[in-house]
């Protein structure tokens, strides 16, 4: 198996995350598997308008969210593991629960299943005891609990340097090396 990650981007604000995601991993060399929830492409539309053709340059595979029968529904299907970002509460929910009514949910399952990296960017403030709980239950089966919460020791300039700094964070998780400054004291 070579560079290979499944990407799902759902319905939580902060569609950028998943570009950012799409952006790097590329940089990197991965071969990317995307699937992209309903909600996820109106937000698409409404917080970035970017073009559905630069998303499809940026993938090696796209596929539909009903699509269960996907190679990436099966473990026979070897990946690096699974980044969801951003990561709805509804989609970390059907994930803590085993609940695999979609394509997301079915690969992020595989993914624990076959004990691969799994990292849900979870995109969800204030939270309930509820979300807790299921971020509690992600954990225990083996996922990464990875918020896209900024670090200022970089001194980031725009969003683009704060959003990098997050998916670049996760993508450690995988031992995926973007380049991003690492914690230092800057300007001292």
């Amino acid at each position: 198996m070579g560079k290979r990650i499944v990407l799902g981007i759902t319905g939580a604000s902060g569609f950028i995350y998943g570009i950012t995601a799409l952006e790097l991993l590329n940089r990197a060399g991965y071969e990317i598997h995307l699937v992209i929830t309903e909600p996820a492409k109106k937000i698409q539309r409404c917080e970035c308008g970017t073009p559905d053709s630069y998303i499809q340059s940026l993938s090696h595979k796209i596929y539909d969210i009903n699509d269960i029968d996907a190679p990436i529904a099966s473990g026979s299907f070897h990946t690096n593991g699974m980044l969801i970002a951003p990561c709805s509460a509804n989609t970390m929910a059907r994930v803590a629960n085993g609940i695999c009514d979609n394509l997301i949910a079915r690969a992020a399952d595989v993914t624990l299943k076959e004990r691969r990296r799994l990292v849900l960017m979870v995109r969800e403030s204030p939270v309930h005891l509820g979300h807790i709980k299921n971020m509690q239950a992600v954990t225990e089966a083996g996922g990464v609990i990875c918020p896209p919460v900024p670090s200022f020791y970089a001194r980031p300039t725009t969003i683009a340097e704060i959003v990098t700094q997050s998916v670049a964070r996760a993508l450690d998780l995988f031992d995926i090396n973007t380049d991003i400054p690492r914690w230092g004291c800057y300007g001292e």
